[in-house]
């Protein structure tokens, strides 16, 4: 897993420039600051638009649970 800095961005919590770093696990984009210990955490962009709310429900047809 590489972890890449955000050049230019600023820390939402301690408006520190240039401490953001951001990877991808489990398909999880996930977002730290290295000067102050935040984190956070969101499906990508493209998930999050395929899963979206009353939509996705409407195209379940049925779920399996086996006994």
């Amino acid at each position: 897993m590489k972890k890449r800095f955000i050049a230019g961005a600023a820390c939402p919590a301690c408006q520190q420039i240039d401490t953001l770093r951001v990877w991808r696990e489990n398909n999880i984009d996930k977002v730290e600051c290295v000067s102050c210990d935040y984190h956070d955490s969101r499906l990508p962009d493209s998930a999050q638009q395929s899963h979206s709310g009353a939509e996705s429900a409407e195209n379940v047809i049925g779920i399996f649970k086996p006994e």
